[in-house]
């Protein structure tokens, strides 16, 4: 959920990195480059990501350190950067043109910093379009080259994680996201301790490890408070709402949930607020309360639908299904939760599986055992973590084997998903 904040710079940690890496390039210290209305303290905060410059300031700094003032805004010269023109086309949302410029640059360039760079965006592209696979491999390549600026890496970094994460590669998840939270400690990158904290804590969360995501979120509170953007509050609380979920409390994740809506609502972040949305949508239904759980997902599906994410979409077509199948509509959500494993694919296997469970119940409850368990097979491939999803589709599976007379395969089965609810208790 963590975005950046302003609307005149990418990301202040990258900004701060920039300034400071651009200071010590001209040989001036912080005290050396402050000037009245700009004391060095300041443009320590600014170094650390905790505070966004005005223009004004950005603009005198640059003339200080001989940089343009776009360089220390967004780390790109429209006269210099090969990349420019695809960055540009990327935020006006052309992605055609994007990927069209970041390909060309990736045959052509002789800088391998440069080539890295455009393997980022083509990675990000990917990444939009739902080809996890894709996306995975360009970051990957990115990284593994060495020769991205901190910035950009933290951004590859991000993008990666998450694929590992949405993906159940947790390990290489908790990997990524611990290498750029030491290095961001090390950077005294205040914000990217922040996000990469979060963004570890709720690897943990998906993970079934509530334990660690505890420990972790307690740690950067303090830290996340000090840091003057709205988002930071929302991604604190909304991580909260998901942990708390996760572990069956669902009053107490509704309340975060809701006050993550009304901070992301009041900063007029329309897409994250949506997911929210979803969120909350997902509560209701743990609930059971499929009608407000339905105004929820119609609430934010105009949002999502404009950014055309395959896991966002995913999810909000899963807790449509669930709040339809409890409002006496089970074909309607059968048929939409088959549609949503092909929109998800390798994007979310976890999401995945839960449209597959959803579909077997469906089948299971009009007697076609056969192809509930099928559909059942398919969701506990796909679930690796050891949650509550693959106990309860574990427990399914046994129940229909012995109905059918099969003793011993749920025997098995009942055996695995006993391990699997030991595992979540215990982590």
């Amino acid at each position: 959920m963590l975005r950046r904040p302003s609307d005149h710079i990418d990301d202040p940690a990258a900004l701060g990195a920039r300034l400071r890496e651009g200071r010590k390039a001209a040989g001036l210290t912080q005290r050396d480059l402050s000037f009245p209305g700009c004391t060095a303290a300041y443009i320590s905060r600014i170094e650390a990501g905790a505070r966004v410059p005005s223009l004004q300031i950005l603009r005198k700094f640059a003339k200080r350190l001989g940089v343009s003032t776009d360089y220390l805004a967004t780390g790109q010269d429209a006269e210099h950067d090969p990349l420019f023109e695809a960055e540009v086309a990327l935020r006006l949302g052309d992605e055609e043109r994007a990927g069209a410029l970041y390909g060309e640059v990736c045959r052509t360039a002789e800088s391998p910093t440069v080539v890295a760079r455009a393997k980022v965006g083509l990675g990000q592209l990917a990444l939009r379009h739902g080809d996890a696979v894709e996306a995975r491999g360009l970051l990957e390549s990115a990284l593994a080259d060495g020769h991205l600026p901190a910035a950009d890496a933290a951004v590859a970094g991000n993008a990666l994680g998450r694929i590992y994460a949405a993906q159940g590669r947790f390990e290489e998840a908790f990997q990524i996201f611990g290498r750029f939270l030491e290095d961001a400690r090390e950077r005294h990158d205040q914000f990217d301790v922040v996000r990469f904290s979060l963004l570890l804590a709720n690897a943990y969360i998906d993970s079934s490890n509530y334990a660690r995501a505890h420990e972790v979120l307690g740690g950067v509170l303090d830290q996340a408070r000090q840091i003057a953007d709205p988002m930071f509050r929302a991604s604190l609380y909304w991580s909260q709402s998901r942990l708390q979920l996760a572990q069956g409390r669902t009053d107490l994740a509704a309340q975060y949930a809701q006050t993550t809506l009304e901070v992301l609502r009041a900063s007029e972040h329309t897409v994250e607020a949506a997911r929210a949305l979803v969120l909350l949508a997902q509560i209701e239904n743990e609930r059971g309360n499929p009608g407000v759980a339905l105004e929820l997902i119609e609430d934010g599906e105009p949002a999502l639908a404009t950014v055309g994410n395959a896991g966002d979409v995913g999810m909000l077509t899963i807790e449509r299904a669930r709040a339809l199948d409890a409002l006496g509509e089970p074909e309607q959500a059968a048929s939409l939760l088959l549609g949503a494993v092909s929109r998800l694919g390798d994007a979310s296997p976890t999401s995945a599986a839960r449209a597959y469970a959803g579909a077997a119940d469906f089948f299971r409850a009009r007697g076609d055992k056969a192809k509930a368990l099928e559909l059942y097979e398919l969701a506990s491939d796909r679930l690796v973590a050891p949650d509550r999803h693959l106990a309860d589709v574990l427990t399914a599976m046994a129940d229909i084997h012995e109905e059918e007379g099969r003793p011993d395969q749920a025997l098995q089965l009942l055996k695995r998903a006993m391990r699997t609810r030991s595992g979540i208790q215990s982590s």
